[in-house]
């Protein structure tokens, strides 16, 4: 790892806490009840206060003994493992999920300095890394794990030097989601509520509006081989949801048998999912094929397909409550074609595309530079355990 000396993390702490995980059955929400932090809550490598799950909680001997304490170093150990951040001071009293472990190392290792050894490790620089096909770590894997101890000033410099980096791209995340939020106030300030239809403009039946349709995929089995690697992209519920918002790439592809079998929609398709994520929606640039757990919409000449994306999504909550409830929720064609919607002048809907076009391409370019700050930072993490930094 470096020239300094190590010490494992078990030794580190046998004098202050052991390391142990939160509590198994974190009991049901209350607003004002005590905090119980989650994978999702440090999923970003630092706290996110944002949506704490509180809960009534017992005060047994099992919950007291997790409670946190300010500086405490948390550690995701299931699922996506190797997460790491800090417990502030104003949360002391918390408790952690089952998911999550807590460290409190003794006076010869930073807080701030053991937070950035332990992404090092979880980021390709140690044997349990992230990627690899362990889906959880124990007790027994922290407790033997090295940390090295430089003396105290040098530590205080790498996190001086790593706590730049890293607030440039936390910078970043919160300009972009700023900018995500541009598009739906836009389509506000311009339409109005689409649900209550505040500017009163004409309503219509979406499928009297455009060409709605459901995906095709008449082959069964499904998975057959000999339906795919061909040269027609084939889109799936997922890369729908992961698209925001449009479609500009693919990783599947149907042969000529699975085409024979589906059907091809044309650019600037949008394409809204009926099974699992239900109503979650992203225009196609490029023709493709997609199966049943699908449907398109092509816009006839009174909407455009950013205005209709737009006003499915303010209702994508709507369309969940509509989903029956049964083990894997969806919607079908007749609730989205009978679904009214509100219809503004077309130069309007043009004008509102032609703004959503430039805030795209912003979000482009914050994209590439989220890379560049993410590489940056990854690079200096990972001289700084070498030794080189």
């Amino acid at each position: 790892m470096s020239r300094w000396p190590t010490i494992t993390l078990g030794a580190l702490t046998e004098k202050t806490r052991p390391i142990q995980y939160g509590v198994l059955k974190p009991g049901p929400r209350q607003e004002d009840g005590v905090p119980m932090i989650r994978v999702t809550d440090i999923s970003k490598n630092y706290l996110d206060t944002s949506d704490l799950y509180k809960i009534s909680a017992p005060l047994d001997a099992e919950f007291k003994r997790t409670r946190l304490k300010g500086g405490e170093v948390l550690i995701s150990i299931q699922g996506t493992i190797g997460r790491v951040a800090i417990c502030p001071d104003k949360l002391a009293g918390a408790n952690i999920s089952r998911t999550i472990a807590l460290i409190q190392p003794d006076n010869r290792v930073q807080p701030s300095f053991l937070r950035y050894c332990l992404l090092y490790k979880a980021t390709g620089g140690d044997l349990w890394t992230v990627g690899t096909t362990r889906e959880s770590l124990n007790i027994g894997d922290l407790r033997k794990t090295p940390i090295p101890v430089p003396s105290a000033t040098e530590q205080e410099r790498i996190v001086k030097l790593l706590d730049g980096a890293d607030e440039l791209r936390k910078l970043r995340a919160k300009a972009d989601r700023r900018t995500a939020d541009l598009i739906p106030a836009l389509f506000h300030e311009t339409f109005g509520d689409p649900i209550r239809n505040t500017k009163r403009w004409e309503v219509s039946r979406f499928a009297e509006v455009g060409k709605l349709d459901r995906g095709r995929s008449k082959n069964r089995p499904r998975d057959e081989p000999n339906l795919y690697g061909g040269k027609y992209p084939f889109i799936q519920t997922g890369d729908v949801a992961n698209a925001n918002g449009t479609i500009t790439e693919y990783s599947q592809t149907y042969s000529e048998k699975g085409l024979a079998q589906s059907r091809m929609w044309p650019a600037g398709t949008l394409c809204i999912t009926i099974a699992a994520n239900i109503g979650k929606t992203a225009i196609l640039t490029f023709p493709a094929c997609f199966p049943d757990s699908l449907v398109g919409f092509v816009p006839g000449e009174t909407v455009v397909a950013d205005y209709v994306r737009q006003w499915l999504v303010t209702m994508e909550s709507r369309l969940e409550e509509a989903a029956p409830q049964m083990a894997q929720k969806n919607i079908n064609l007749k609730i989205l074609s009978e679904l009214p919607i509100p219809v503004p002048p077309l130069p309007l809907q043009k004008e509102f595309t032609t703004r959503v076009t430039e805030i795209r391409e912003l979000e482009a370019q914050q994209a590439a530079s989220r890379e560049r700050l993410d590489a940056l930072f990854q690079s200096m993490l990972h001289r700084a355990f070498r030794g080189e930094l």
